[in-house]
């Protein structure tokens, strides 16, 4: 997906509130933004222009949101009846064989309906993780669904090598051999990758858990990446399964099987992390090793509640993710972010995060894990990704603080542009025939059950 060419110019003008996420993380009132080729050139106020003008009044402004892990592939798999009361390992198990049956068809359509869903919820850049390739499904088949809805993508080429058979979890037709994981890595790297200030593409290099691929796949990623300068993601510490299991078969802690194989540093994130110790916080706090915390999802699975109070004091990088929507139900990211809040506050207290904080881990924070400090805040010269958000709702009704979108907000965002563009405009997306897509899910969906 290269970036496209967008000489346009808009003019957004008499937003209430704009909550920048900038390095002085400032609030502005009365002020308007420029955008021009995709980029924010002005925030003042009464600024003039020659093009488009949005007029916010009654609305508050953010920067996109950020998700920082998800299984696209996975909303063709809402609320499986035997899935719904599992834990993760279980879960997996019930799921596999029916994702065996997936092909190119299932995987871009389930992109397509999960892009547009978190388009919907104010996200502008989402990452990928997906991890298995039946009947002839490449990542290109979601990179296609991504071009199409127009949000920024980071997909990453997951995989799994170890089946049953061998002491895997996943079933044997699932897994691939390793060589063949690295060269269609360098493949895609090599024709997708775009390391570019403002790229709409970038791709990662995803295993997909220490219990599903070998010591050796997880090193080699690691060298792979580094020598292509990409990222690196996998799941991490989370459950207490995950835990067991590491301790079992490599004889420590999650933590530093990542260190021993080269998977801590500013290029590298992991997703859930529920289960990180002490020691593990510290590691990923000095290294600069990004979690992605997934709250909903971690409710869903029982898993536990991450200690990210623990890991913003510390210094770890933190973003939020939605996860698959066989394990969220949903892919809404402003929802997400109110779950994160309202959970830190059950398990450490009132003070272990606020409402704004929240949020700012829903934009800058994962624009920062992802590795983009060209998104994720609302500041001259950094990418034109906005979302406005109307608060004179029924959700907001009686709202002493319009800026306080998690506790009175919409779960809809009214417009959104990407790179300058609008994906969604007075809260309808603007870039696929949804109701299209939506049947045609719905077909595919009725072929599963069958």
């Amino acid at each position: 997906m290269q970036k496209p060419e967008n000489t346009s110019e808009i003019l957004i003008k008499n937003a209430d509130v704009i909550l920048t996420m900038d390095d002085q993380d400032r609030r502005l009132s009365g002020c308007d933004i420029r955008v021009s080729s995709g980029q924010i050139v002005e925030i003042g106020q009464g600024l003039r222009s020659g093009g488009e003008v949005i007029n916010a009044q009654g609305c508050v402004i953010t920067p996109g949101l950020v998700n920082t892990h998800h299984h696209l592939f996975q909303t063709l798999t809402r609320a499986v009846p035997a899935a719904q009361d599992a834990p993760l390992f279980d879960w997996l198990k019930v799921l596999y064989p029916i994702w065996a049956r997936f092909g190119p068809e299932e995987m871009f359509v389930s992109a397509q309906i999960g892009l547009a869903e978190l388009a919907l919820s104010g996200c502008s850049l989402t990452s990928d993780h997906l991890y298995l390739f039946p009947n002839g499904a490449r990542l290109d088949d979601t990179i296609e669904a991504a071009q199409e809805i127009g949000l920024r993508f980071h997909p990453t080429r997951g995989a799994m090598s170890i089946g049953e058979s061998a002491g895997g979890l996943p079933p044997d037709q699932l897994v691939e051999r390793e060589e063949a994981i690295l060269e269609d890595c360098i493949r895609l790297i090599d024709r997708h990758h775009d390391a570019s200030e403002g790229a709409m593409l970038r791709v990662g290099i995803a295993p997909c858990s220490p219990f599903s691929v070998s010591r050796e796949l997880m090193r080699d990623a690691a060298l792979l990446a580094r020598d292509k300068g990409v990222m690196l993601h996998t799941h991490l510490a989370e459950n207490d399964q995950d835990i067991a299991y590491s301790l079992e078969k490599f004889g420590c802690r999650p933590g530093q099987y990542a260190e021993d194989l080269g998977w801590t540093g500013p290029d590298v994130w992991h997703a859930h992390c529920v289960k990180l110790d002490t020691q593990e916080i510290d590691l990923f706090a000095k290294t600069r090793t990004g979690v992605a915390h997934c709250p909903c999802s971690n409710c869903r699975l029982g898993s536990g509640i991450a200690p990210i109070a623990d890991m913003r004091r510390a210094g770890v990088p933190v973003g939020l993710g939605v996860d698959g929507s066989a394990s969220n139900d949903m892919s809404n990211l402003i929802s997400e972010a109110r779950q994160a809040l309202l959970l830190q506050r059950v398990a450490f207290g009132v003070e272990a995060l606020k409402a704004h904080e929240a949020l700012r881990l829903a934009t800058r924070g994962g624009a920062d894990v992802l590795g983009r400090a060209d998104c994720g805040q609302i500041a001259v010269g950094k990418r034109a990704d906005i979302a406005i958000w109307h608060t004179g709702g029924l959700e907001s009704a009686g709202s002493w603080d319009a800026a306080a979108l998690l506790l009175a907000g919409p779960q809809r965002v009214r417009d959104l542009l990407v790179e300058g563009r609008t994906v969604v405009r007075d809260h309808q997306l603007t870039t696929i025939n949804l109701p299209l897509a939506l049947s045609r899910q719905s077909a595919l969906v009725g072929a599963l059950l069958e």
